[in-house]
């Protein structure tokens, strides 16, 4: 052939083939991987990112070749980019019926149960949910599935609060009754507020969760689908349960579920 016909035909054809493969790196590693401040899950110390969560994603991203870095963000940040921006993961995000069909989902990667808790002493007693609906205030953290929940079951005496230590430092001072969260980050919100595990007392469970990595819903499927299989994977070879056990001992890890279970 020509050189000049090499040129004309060949050339062309080749810069399309690598404009394709960058096309291709590009999307296998143009996500943005998000989570908060919520120990033992996620959290940053000393300039890196620890916890259940972080573990098992890392190891997630090792399986399926991504390498992009988790960033620690407050909550309501994480959750509107999420909601709002494609190519965007956060964990963990409790599955609830009102996100489902909000985002894809990739767990479940956490369980815990989401409570209703007093100062200890206090002489309140919570025995269903309309005993808590006509306590003078619940706090939960704004946006949190805590905050959610509480609303889609008609409680109209919630504050807000915006970070989960403020909650908890205020429950102590009396400043209002009730506070909701889970029994997995509780321990650590008592330390942060240098009180002791029975300075609290658990009052009313309301429900069960699990938690999810969420991902934007305009997010490939095929990056979803892939994700899932790793998870799955790890629950299947017993790498997950190691996790699970080194940073919930005690707790009974998450199994692999081919049905979505969806929180109230």
């Amino acid at each position: 052939m020509p050189d000049f016909a090499f040129r004309r035909y060949a050339l062309p054809s080749l810069v399309a083939g690598w404009l394709a493969l960058l096309a291709c790196g590009a999307l296998a590693t143009d996500l943005q991987i998000l989570a908060d401040e919520n120990r033992p899950l996620s959290f940053s110390e000393n300039g890196q990112t620890k916890g259940l969560g972080v573990v098992v994603v890392q190891e997630i991203q090792r399986r399926v070749g991504n390498k992009n870095t988790i960033e620690i963000q407050p909550w309501t940040r994480a959750y509107r980019a999420v909601s709002s921006e494609p190519n965007v993961a956060i964990f963990a995000m409790a599955r609830t019926a009102a996100r489902e069909e909000l985002f894809q989902w990739v767990g479940p990667i956490s369980a815990s149960r989401a409570s209703l808790y007093g100062k200890r002493g206090s002489g309140l007693a919570i025995a269903s949910l309309d005993d808590a609906k006509s306590v003078e205030r619940i706090m939960v953290v704004r946006d949190f599935y805590t905050h959610q929940l509480l609303q889609k079951l008609g409680f109209t005496n919630l504050e807000l609060v915006p970070k989960p230590e403020t909650m908890v430092k205020m429950a102590l001072n009396d400043r209002a009754p009730l506070m909701f969260t889970s029994n997995v980050t509780l321990p650590d919100l008592l330390e942060k507020a240098g009180a002791q595990p029975n300075d609290l007392e658990l009052l009313y469970t309301v429900t069960s969760i699990q938690t999810y990595i969420a991902f934007s819903a305009t997010t490939s499927k095929d990056i979803v689908a892939k994700w899932q299989s790793a998870l799955d994977s790890m629950k299947r070879d017993g790498s997950y349960a190691a996790i699970y056990a080194k940073w919930l001992p005690g707790e009974t890890p998450t199994r692999i579920r081919p049905e979505p279970n969806v929180s109230p």
